[in-house]
């Protein structure tokens, strides 16, 4: 194998060239203007501030670890330390400490809390007593389908649907638990109670680490400085059109660009790209693969970022920020509260109160038909609700994020399995990206790595 193009310059894309830099002449192709697709930094208020992703997942150590090889090791920073926060039924009431994905190892220290009504939390208490429902080791449910039956519906709506609206913005009856939460997948496999089980995890030993950090002058750095290393060839507003593959058995890619059609060819292709965009490549190559990346939905939404001058502020809001669950029928359903978040934002503006609000689930797509105007107002409304009145900011500006976030349907990784041995039959050709094996930038980072490594593996086996 001597040549790769890589279609789509989003992190996933951008770690599979870092993959085979050395190893093979990689070009990038990125139809839109900018590499790094969601992780995106930009200025407001001349600030520098992420309009999509703010962090990378600490857990996992993909991402972190590429970081590291970049150059990046001594930027990376942990959020200040702050519960989990939730808005309901008007105010803000933190988390105790000790719940997984929402899930309380010692659910009493809710008591007193708010997030439950006595009959929710008194329902959840019982959870250690119900008898054993195993998950089937094949076999998939909602969320909600199963953990309702655990720990009542209305745990799941105020404690668990909260995080999965942040990280998916997707809803618990929908959300495949194998796919969405495969670590308490992993709980219901063996039966008995999950809260018993989270909680001997835990007391196995805590992580000795943040589960997230971020970047010194935000995330957007990481894609950049994954590209330069990289030394691949980066080509953007470069929209791929058509895969053929050639009579010699490489791949031919037609794409548009500003200055007219752009024809390329090469040994191998890697696509990098969104599901609906990797099933229209694809489309005359595999009529299953088509089929079943068409078939996974996505979730659009929007980050309504704020500037608010310090000298102005009636008060200062505390934490780190919030999450609301969907039953509280608000637009917004999260909110970070960056200049308390990360230390390095406060010491570069220190006059200055920065903050997002995110608003857009899955099944919600008409709240973004609102202007930006409209959107900023109404995330002003709901802030000052939520965390006190902070007049009006100084700059605001709304970043839109159309299908921006797959869905993990119940059966995801029995599609994702046929998908991948639909693509296995094409020979030089890998998908990789957030559609497949998790969202979050550690993942992402995966699957780029783990589509490069195929390829060598097999260019090997070939030689």
């Amino acid at each position: 194998m001597r040549s790769v193009i890589v279609i789509g310059g989003g992190i996933s894309g951008l770690a599979a060239a870092w993959q085979l830099r050395d190893r093979a002449d990689v070009t990038v192709i990125e139809s839109t203007p900018h590499i790094g697709g969601k992780l995106r930094t930009t200025t407001i208020a001349g600030i520098p501030v992420d309009d999509g992703a703010e962090s990378i997942m600490a857990l996992r150590p993909e991402a972190v670890e590429l970081a590291h090889e970049v150059g990046l090791g001594a930027d990376l920073y942990d959020p200040a330390p702050a519960p989990t926060t939730v808005w309901t039924r008007g105010r803000l009431r933190p988390m105790p400490r000790g719940h997984v994905m929402g899930i309380p190892t010692e659910p009493r220290t809710l008591a007193g809390t708010g997030l439950l009504t006595d009959e929710g939390l008194e329902r959840l208490c019982r959870e250690e007593q119900l008898p054993a429902t195993p998950l089937a080791a094949d076999g998939d449910l909602s969320v909600a389908g199963y953990l309702a039956e655990r720990i009542g519906q209305e745990a799941v709506d105020r404690l668990v649907e909260p995080m999965l609206g942040g990280v998916y913005a997707g809803r618990a009856d929908r959300l495949s638990l194998r796919s969405s939460m495969p670590r308490l997948a992993a709980v219901a496999e063996q039966g008995g109670s999950i809260i018993g089980a989270l909680r001997r995890v835990r007391a196995a030993g805590a992580p000795k680490v943040s589960p997230v950090q971020g970047v010194r002058g935000g995330t957007g750095r990481l894609p950049q400085a994954v590209a330069a290393a990289s030394g691949a060839r980066i080509l953007t507003s470069t929209l791929a059109r058509e895969l053929q593959r050639t009579t010699s058995g490489r791949w031919r890619v037609e794409a548009d660009t500003s200055d007219g059609p752009l024809l390329m060819e090469a040994d191998a292709v890697i696509l990098a790209v969104p599901a609906f965009a990797a099933a229209e490549l694809l489309r005359g190559h595999s009529p299953l693969a088509d089929e079943e990346l068409s078939a996974i939905q996505h979730a659009s939404s929007a980050v309504v970022t704020m500037a608010f001058s310090r000298a102005q502020l009636p008060c200062v809001p505390e934490g780190n920020g919030f999450l609301v669950p969907a039953v509280d029928g608000r637009t917004v359903k999260a909110a970070s509260f960056l200049s308390n978040k990360w230390s390095w934002l406060a010491e570069r503006a220190p006059d200055t109160f920065i903050l997002r609000a995110s608003i857009g689930r899955y099944g919600e797509e008409h709240q973004l038909d609102a202007t930006d105007r409209e959107l900023i107002r109404t995330a002003v409304s709901e802030l000052h609700l939520a965390a006190g009145r902070l007049g009006e900011p100084v700059a605001a500006r709304v970043t839109r994020w159309d299908r921006g976030l797959p869905q993990y349907g119940v059966g995801h990784a029995a599609r994702v399995a046929r998908i991948r041995e639909a693509v296995d039959k094409l020979p030089g050709l890998e998908v990789c990206g957030a559609a497949y094996e998790g969202v979050g930038v550690a993942a992402c980072v995966a699957t780029g790595r783990k589509a490069a490594g195929r390829l060598l593996q097999a260019g090997s086996a070939g030689a």
